[in-house]
């Protein structure tokens, strides 16, 4: 299957989950992600704000817990800048930072730059990734010129509603994950 085909098949796929298996999943991920990862010595962790509407996971379970029990970590939210297609990054400051942009996206209205070069760890969008750690987003590209600009040590985690797909083609511009985190399962690559 071609990118193309994989991103539409997973659409529908989320798009027919019930409320409740949704709801489910994304605790299941948010828990995860705190038993599986050491956060004592990260300082600044890059988060996409979820398209909650479209079944996407829901990241603010894990957002408003960092807030709380890991007052060290700064968080940074992702802001799409359609004039270099490209995402500008500003640290989190509260919900008052935040409008919806044209598709839905909440991101932030001002704050400070968040340099790329300070992130620890992303948690990377997606709709289907494989064993390989490759990712099937939204096709515009944002994350993998993002990823581009971190450090080479930065941890790169997709957070998933579904188990790894078929072998996802793969591009040279193309950044893999590090880890994906599902309802089910935490997977390593490489």
């Amino acid at each position: 299957m071609t990118k193309s085909e994989i991103r539409s098949s997973y659409l529908v796929k989320r798009d027919s989950l019930s409320e409740s298996d949704y709801l489910l999943s994304c605790q299941k991920i948010a828990q995860q992600f705190f038993l599986s990862f050491d956060l004592s010595f990260v300082k600044v962790i890059h988060t996409f704000l979820p398209m909650v509407h479209k079944h996407e996971p829901d990241t603010w379970l894990i957002i408003e817990r960092l807030r709380r029990e890991f007052p060290h970590i700064r968080l940074s939210i992702p802001k799409i800048n359609l004039k270099s297609d490209s995402l500008e990054n500003f640290y989190f400051e509260g919900l008052h930072q935040l409008a919806e942009n044209n598709w839905g996206i909440k991101q932030p209205k001002q704050g400070v730059p968040t340099d790329s070069e300070k992130v620890d760890m992303v948690l990377v969008p997606l709709l289907a990734f494989d064993d390989h750690g490759h990712r099937v987003g939204y096709g515009k590209g944002y994350y993998d010129k993002f990823l581009s600009t971190c450090r080479p040590d930065c941890i790169k985690i997709g957070l998933s509603l579904f188990p790894a797909s078929e072998r996802i083609p793969s591009e040279p511009q193309d950044i893999a994950l590090n880890w994906c985190i599902t309802p089910d399962a935490v997977l390593k690559f490489g």
